[in-house]
């Protein structure tokens, strides 16, 4: 097993990543002081609580605690306002109290919309996640819940960490391989804003990774959540360098909303996000290697590089606007300045951004 902390003083906790760590699922509850007196309420979805809540849920009350479950639809679609309502509304029905924890079984989208759960029901209970998806590796440390409004991404939100983050490796093997690439992307993500070996490493094990190979898998996983925890540990609040983080989620988003949620994956949507500010990034002086590598590997990882031309480049140019990283009448874009080494910039001209994806669309109508 491999053990990171997110150093936040008071408010430190452990990731810890490793094969079969379900199966202890009570041992690290009581360690880190969950309530046995108050009940606690999982929340999961549909496919995952298939292979692995009831596993979970035995574990847990053998253990001696009080479990009720909650299962939402799989999907993007997931995270509303009305799905926080109908689980607060379980909470209550469920008796949680204060003293009670939300658990997050599953990927991204149930552990933002959990933690925001935990974060406003009685003003914010303990929560902890238990990720099942390569891509929740990023999503489930941090402490950033949130869910989403039709205009913008994760706009409904809270800073909320975890206890702990709880990482079982074997359950990464049902996923399906389109989730298996998407989750990839965030990985790379994590080597080119921070470490160049990692992103040739990447590129080099791209076929393990792709098998799931359980060394590949460990180290990689391990690497990525080391640099969240590293980043996250010196700005929690995403105040200046957390913001780094975001390379690729400006496009990223804004296709993501402009698909309505349900035809990109978030790992998809923030690939072509990444090629996008790669190039983009040229126009600040950033060499081509930087954007060829960028494209080659997420590429080799069976990652989409361009824009498909059946998205409305002025659509997605208006859904960038409501976007949190659009302040003041100008568009913040994390670029690289290297592979390894980004920059944020506030100050991109609307146009190149346009030219930017006019360029990416053209590459898939030229495909």
């Amino acid at each position: 097993m491999r053990e990171l902390t997110v150093d936040l003083g008071e408010r430190s906790y452990p990731i810890y990543i490793g094969e079969g760590l379900l199966s202890e699922a009570s041992s690290y509850f009581q360690r880190h002081g969950i309530s046995k007196r108050s009940p606690l309420m999982i929340i999961t979805n549909d496919e995952i609580a298939a292979h692995y809540l009831a596993p979970l849920q035995t574990e847990l009350e053998a253990g001696g605690y009080r479990v009720h479950s909650a299962i939402i639809p799989a999907g993007e679609n997931s995270k509303s306002l009305d799905m926080l309502g109908e689980l607060v509304g379980e909470a209550l029905e469920a008796g949680l109290d204060r003293k009670s924890a939300i658990v997050a079984l599953g990927g991204g989208v149930v552990g933002d919309l959990a933690g925001f759960v935990a974060a406003s029901y009685m003003r914010g209970i303990k929560f902890v996640q238990l990720p099942t998806t390569i891509l929740a590796h990023d999503s489930s440390v941090g402490g950033k819940v949130a869910v989403n409004h039709p205009l913008a991404k994760n706009i409904i939100g809270a800073f909320h960490q975890p206890e702990f983050v709880l990482y079982d490796l074997y359950t990464l093997q049902t996923l399906p391989l389109r989730e298996v690439k998407a989750g990839l992307s965030e990985v790379v993500k994590h080597g080119l804003i921070w470490d160049a070996e990692f992103v040739d490493w990447c590129e080099k094990h791209a076929n393990d990774l792709l098998a799931l190979s359980p060394d590949a898998l460990g180290y990689a996983l391990h690497k990525g959540c080391g640099v969240k925890a590293v980043v996250v540990s010196q700005d929690e609040t995403e105040q200046g360098l957390r913001a780094i983080l975001n390379l690729g989620h400006t496009i990223g988003h804004a296709l993501e909303a402009v698909a309505g949620y349900n035809e990109l994956l978030h790992g998809e949507a923030i690939s072509i996000g990444m090629v996008g500010s790669a190039r983009l990034a040229m126009k600040f002086g950033a060499p081509s290697q930087v954007y060829e590598q960028t494209k080659r590997t997420l590429a080799k990882l069976g990652l989409p590089v361009v824009l498909p031309e059946k998205y409305d480049v002025d659509k997605v140019m208006s859904a960038m606007m409501h976007d949190k990283k659009f302040a003041e009448g100008t568009m913040v874009f994390v670029l690289p300045t290297a592979i390894g080494k980004v920059e944020i910039r506030r100050d991109i001209p609307v146009d190149w951004v346009r030219e930017v994806l006019e360029q990416l669309k053209l590459e898939d109508e030229q495909q």
